[in-house]
């Protein structure tokens, strides 16, 4: 595949991310809106959500098991189309007049339902896609290129947040007594935006060619793929996901409720500015790596993770969530795009699969820690969430530091080459 295809590749790759994450911050922003316009409660409006975060899981898992047989390019465009189809359905689905007391009995909400489980299958798909993609385009590069790629995921938070927020204020949604349509047709123009990017991501991916994994070139089996994701660093590398990924997206998503509850400031400043920090170190990832290994990166990112989690627990002025944000944001910066890059790296064979087995862990682990830290909200305080979530980094030091002294002791870390790898085969 000639240099140009690879850019137009990863570019797409990049902009499908950036659709991914611009449903989450948008989504968020016009919740309250679309409860009071389809007559849901609180607990109805989880209801409504639930499925969008099972959806991404599972989507991520089924769809990176279907990359070699469905086709890369196949899948990319069968989310953008899910994209489109959703956001229609959501903001064209008929209302309820009035109240209802179960989903299931109002044709009205299950096609709210439909729309958002069709959004997370979306979401979903470019996940299980773009890694092993961008994995096979870049074989030497793997670090360096998913941290650039999934940069692109704080940007879309970015983005996204930015501009809902210019409309509310563009429209004057924020005031006091809005009219009704008003604020009908203002979250209908936010979730509208998203229609941009996966049409964008369509138009970039739907002509090129698109390359068979790595593990399919090197003529690797299936069994063999599915034999890789039992190996016994495989597994604990499994087991270290849950934990990077509750460190790093669990904090993210009560981050605005507990400081606002701490500092007395607008908490979606700092997730703002988190994203901002994460967007621009992604970029250094491939020389930071190469200078102190993945392992060594990782083992940083834990301490900083841990140092800043304990530092958003004490709080007390926005100028010190600013600095505890800082250091918070430095720390996690890494995390995901190394979890996936070292698993492609160190178990090639397990191909799109073990990505896929990788990726969706993360966000099943984000799944579990949101509500266990509402939990401990609930009964201990803010401070205290903050720094019980911070002992998760504490033990991903330490076993992050431990590997990398085990792999120094063996002559350092080293990629597996697939053509080594399935010498064996």
């Amino acid at each position: 595949m000639n240099e140009t295809h690879k850019g137009r590749l990863f570019a797409a790759s990049c902009v499908a991310i950036v659709t991914t994450s611009m449903v989450f911050s948008i989504r968020g922003d016009i919740m309250d809106a679309l409860a009071v316009d389809f007559h849901l409660t609180k607990e109805q409006v989880g209801l409504i959500l639930s499925p969008a975060f099972w959806g991404f899981t599972l989507s991520i898992l089924i769809g990176g098991s279907l990359v070699d047989f469905l086709g890369m390019r196949r899948l990319l465009l069968m989310s953008s189309a899910g994209y489109v189809a959703a956001v229609l359905a959501i903001i064209f689905s008929p209302r309820p007049a009035a109240q209802v007391t179960s989903l299931w009995d109002s044709p009205e909400l299950l096609v709210l339902h439909a729309a958002m489980l069709t959004l997370g299958l979306s979401q979903g798909l470019v996940e299980g896609v773009v890694n092993p993609l961008i994995a096979t385009l870049y074989p030497q590069e793997k670090i360096s290129k998913l941290n650039i790629l999934h940069a692109w995921w704080p940007a879309g938070l970015i983005i996204g947040g930015l501009l809902s927020y210019g409309i509310t204020k563009v429209m004057g949604l924020d005031v006091a007594g809005v009219a009704a349509g008003a604020a009908t047709l203002g979250w209908q123009v936010k979730l509208s935006l998203i229609l941009i990017p996966a049409v964008a991501f369509f138009v970039l991916s739907v002509r090129e060619k698109f390359p068979q994994t790595e593990r399919v070139t090197a003529g690797i089996s299936n069994s063999a793929m599915v034999k890789e994701c039992f190996q016994p660093m495989f597994i604990l590398w499994w087991v270290l996901m849950w934990l990077t990924a509750a460190t790093e997206l669990g904090p993210d998503q009560w981050v605005p409720s507990l400081i606002t509850n701490l500092a007395g400031m607008q908490g979606i400043v700092i997730l703002v500015w988190t994203a901002g920090i994460m967007f621009g170190l992604r970029f250094f990832a491939g020389p930071l790596s190469h200078a102190m290994s993945p392992l060594g990166l990782l083992a940083v990112s834990s301490v900083l993770s841990a140092v800043g989690l304990y530092m958003l627990g004490g709080v007390s002025s926005p100028m010190s969530a600013v600095a505890a944000a800082t250091v918070f944001g430095v720390g996690k910066t890494f995390f995901w795009p190394t979890m996936l890059a070292f698993a492609s790296e160190r178990f090639p064979k397990s191909g799109p699969l073990g990505m896929a087995v990788i990726g969706g862990t993360g966000m099943l682990s984000a799944a579990f820690i949101l509500p266990v830290m509402g939990g401990w909200y609930d009964a201990y305080g803010a401070a205290a969430t903050f720094r019980y979530v911070g002992v998760l980094p504490v033990i991903l030091t330490v076993v992050f530091g431990g590997l990398f002294l085990y792999f120094k002791m063996r002559g350092g870390y080293r990629a597996v080459q697939l053509e080594t790898a399935a010498e064996g085969d």
